[in-house]
């Protein structure tokens, strides 16, 4: 068992624990097919994610990660802009104190063995509700035809899903 102390731009004082080992034991309806290395990489979020809070997660993560200190949707994978400002995600309801940056921030934190029962079944709820945009790529587009509904695999990149499989 890890303590990690968070201070950055968006959380002060905030203290948990990571009681998992890293990639382990996940909840068994929670079947991410992206790690949070892997998304880095591919491009997400424009590159505007996790800039201030590196040292917060393993440093092999941003080895090869596409981020920007400026949203820039040609570093999604798909080159769109497939995100919903932080502001409209607090008007949803989408965003709890824990995890002030929203799903993505909470899947790493997860996946580096943080476990919060509560937050994690209404993650793990939201996780599964997106996958119904797979099911609409599948429906509208040719197999593996990536101008297709370029938007919503993007998204589904952004929540673990690997679109670049559809």
């Amino acid at each position: 068992m890890k303590t990690i102390s968070v201070n950055d731009k968006m959380q002060k004082e905030y203290v948990y624990r990571r009681i998992e080992p890293i990639g382990e034991n996940f909840d068994p309806q929670f079947i991410p097919e992206l790690t949070p290395k892997e998304m880095l990489e591919l491009g997400i979020f424009g590159g505007k994610y996790l800039n201030d809070c590196k040292r917060e997660f393993p440093n092999d993560w941003f080895v090869n990660a596409k981020l920007s200190d400026i949203k820039d949707e040609n570093l999604n994978y798909f080159s769109v802009n497939a995100s919903q400002p932080l502001s409209e995600w607090v008007k949803k309801g989408w965003i709890h104190p824990q995890d002030p940056r929203g799903w993505f921030q909470w899947y790493c934190r997860y996946f580096t063995g943080r476990r919060t029962l509560e937050e994690d079944q209404r993650q793990i709820k939201r996780w599964k509700a997106f996958r119904r945009h797979a099911g609409a790529i599948k429906k509208y587009c040719e197999p593996y035809d990536f101008q297709c509904r370029k938007k919503q695999r993007q998204a589904l990149l952004h929540w673990a899903y690997d679109a670049r499989n559809l």
